[in-house]
């Protein structure tokens, strides 16, 4: 059963009509598709298209699971290559923006860590306070679903799932089909191994090292940047990646580590200009997961000695009026400053504490117009009148994504791929990894040892490249810089510049079809272009919505009929329309060979082909408003 929060939006969102051409069966499980070319469909579910994507996204449900299984896949952008990388995350009230924004962020984190994969995200509907087993169950139903699209899109944890959950897919999927597997799986474990959180202080680390040559800035000529062991954080969300963070940066050295002063839960906040006990921390949080009162507590009931000058407030937010030489921003809340209370930030502009640098371990980017608009804003009075340097998020957390790339990136041995007769079966798979637990202990070491030293090597040429560009340029935004670092190398993948990676999908009519038939599918689909198919599937055609103006506008009668009155046009053969001499491209054209060929034919779209069948559609559409294109030009010059 769909979801109801799901069915209420889709039914407030969408037409009738929409249900019923886009809904596919597959047994009890249904799926809606949305490509490229629906900008208005996809407008109507708060996704605005643009030139990296998305690429495809789809509504899906379990119509017979009483638990009300269901959720959205959005797969943005494959240019980097494929599949599209990105963690599943689970609550009540998610919708298809939500999981959109996050997804570009993956494209633009995979890009930034120059990972061969693209970027996507999922997301389930469902209450987070679920029993474990009614829990594990979503999990299942939602494996179930999301496998019509292992090849192109491969999950990994996110708010509201973690490596157990993966486990469960990696059960019913297979094992290359889940990322931050635990262990035993021969899996990276992101949140054990706190991927994410690694990132986000080698990131501090090094733009510590260069933030000096920030200063020819007129917002920076005052800066002065201490000695790392005189560092002071804080960090907003002591979850995953906070908690992680805290015990890497006790770990700095060689001269000492930074001091961490501040951190905050669901509870409050602590801040403590002597520093907070970071192993102290971390144990609570694996603990208990919640820290913040019970360190509090803690420590004044500590006899030893006198108890440290320890704040402690019940409002979380309010970490943020606290001053430090770093800020990381680590809580599930993509807005956590903003100018003004308009957008609801964690704090506002005026009431922020006193920072040199904002090292943003929080998934904060989002591509929608009105976010994108506040992000400059507060990124003009913080960065550009403030002097605080800004490290975009998907440029400094993306070690998580990192870990999980590895486990494509190392593939399991054929020797240990899970039979496909005991997948989902728990006991049955559990059994065939103990049977092949060290060869499995084996793997998982060569990952994570490949991982690190990528994270590391990315980051750190992240924050170069991010300086860089910053320095170079007074009138830059980090925002700006950021992306750069992110599109210049989708546009330089040699995936990108290939009609496969572009193409939308291409609807087919039959070739006994009539003018009307192909009418009602162009208005109903907003699709400029049908391929037109002989019964064995071969291309033997295409009509265009001009084709079929122009064929009513001048037929004045059906021969076939015997008549010569108007408005019999409707039932002309599609054979009487089409255009028979076709030009196509394949699917490994450049992209610029493609817009070359669409200009000298003075035509707007064709088909894309693999022997005699179109599986896709290229247009100029496409290529001018949804690619690279321009940039790729520019580089090619």
């Amino acid at each position: 059963m769909i979801p109801t929060k799901m069915k209420e939006f889709l039914q407030d969102a969408l037409v009738e009509t929409t249900w019923e051409l886009r809904l596919k069966k597959d047994g009890p499980l249904r799926f809606m598709q949305f490509g490229r070319l629906d900008v208005d469909r996809l407008h109507s579910l708060g996704i605005e298209v643009d030139r990296l994507g998305p690429r495809l996204v789809v509504c899906m449900w379990d119509d017979e699971s009483p638990l009300e299984i269901g959720g959205y896949l959005v797969v943005d952008n494959l240019a980097m290559g494929t599949p599209a990388m990105g963690g599943i995350r689970l609550g009540p009230d998610i919708e298809p923006l939500t999981i959109f924004n996050l997804a570009r962020g993956m494209t633009l984190k995979n890009a930034a860590a120059d990972l061969p994969y693209g970027g996507g995200k999922a997301g389930i509907v469902a209450r987070r306070d679920l029993s474990g087993e009614d829990h594990e169950a979503v999990i299942r139903g939602f494996a179930h679903l999301i496998r019509r699209y292992k090849d192109i899109y491969n999950p990994g944890p996110d708010v509201g799932t973690d490596d157990a959950d993966m486990k469960t897919i990696a059960i019913e999927n297979g094992l290359d089909f889940a990322l931050s597997k635990p262990v035993e799986m021969g899996g990276n474990r992101i949140d054990e191994l706190g991927g994410a959180a690694g990132g986000t202080v080698i990131a501090m680390v090094a733009l510590h090292e260069q933030l000096d040559r920030l200063r020819l800035l007129p917002q920076f000529k005052d800066l002065r940047v201490p000695e790392i062991e005189d560092v002071t954080v804080i960090i907003q969300g002591f979850g995953a990646v906070g908690a992680h963070a805290a015990r890497m940066l006790g770990e700095v050295g060689p001269g000492g580590p930074p001091k961490v002063v501040g951190i905050s839960d669901e509870q409050g906040y602590l801040f403590s200009k002597d520093g907070l006990d970071t192993r102290k921390l971390f144990d609570l949080w694996e603990t208990g997961r919640v820290v913040t009162f019970p360190y509090f507590q803690e420590a004044l009931m500590d006899k030893r000695g006198p108890a440290p000058p320890i704040i402690f407030s019940n409002s979380c937010n309010n970490l943020l009026r606290e001053s430090a030489f770093c800020l990381i921003p680590a809580a599930p809340v993509a807005n956590y400053l903003d100018i003004d209370e308009t957008s609801g930030p964690s704090m506002t502009v005026d009431g922020m504490g006193r920072w040199s640098m904002i090292v943003e371990g929080a998934n904060t980017y989002s591509p929608a117009p009105a976010l994108r608009a506040a992000r400059t804003r507060m990124e003009r009075e913080v960065y550009g009148r403030m002097g605080v340097l800004i490290a975009t998020d998907y440029l400094v957390n993306s070690g998580g994504v990192i870990f999980a790339a590895y486990e494509r990136m190392i593939p399991t041995p054929e020797s240990l791929a899970i039979p496909p007769e005991r997948l989902g079966d728990r006991a049955a798979v559990d059994a065939w990894l103990e049977e092949h637990a060290e060869a499995f202990a084996t793997l998982a070491e060569e990952r994570r040892i490949a991982a690190f030293a990528k994270r590391d090597e990315v980051i750190r040429r992240n924050m170069a490249e991010l300086i860089d560009h910053l320095a170079s340029d007074a009138d830059l935004l980090p925002c700006e810089a950021a992306e750069r670092v992110a599109v210049k190398r989708i546009a330089s993948s040699e995936r990108y510049r290939k009609v496969s990676n572009i193409m939308a999908p291409i609807l087919t009519i039959q070739e006994g079809g009539t003018i009307h038939d192909a009418a009602r599918m162009l208005y109903e689909t907003n699709n400029e272009l049908l391929a037109v198919t002989a019964e064995d599937g071969a291309l033997v055609g295409v009509v265009t919505d001009w084709d079929v103006t122009r064929a009513m506008a001048t037929a004045r009668g059906c021969p076939e009929k015997g008549g010569v009155e108007k408005g019999c046009a409707e039932d002309l053969p599609l054979k009487r329309v089409m255009t028979s001499d076709v030009f196509t491209a394949q699917t490994d054209d450049s992209i610029l060979d493609v817009l070359r060929r669409l200009e000298h034919h003075e035509i707007s779209a064709m088909p894309v082909v693999e022997g005699n069948r179109a599986i896709g559609l290229i247009s100029g559409d496409i290529l001018a408003h949804r690619t690279l294109y321009r940039l790729l030009q520019v580089e090619g010059e």
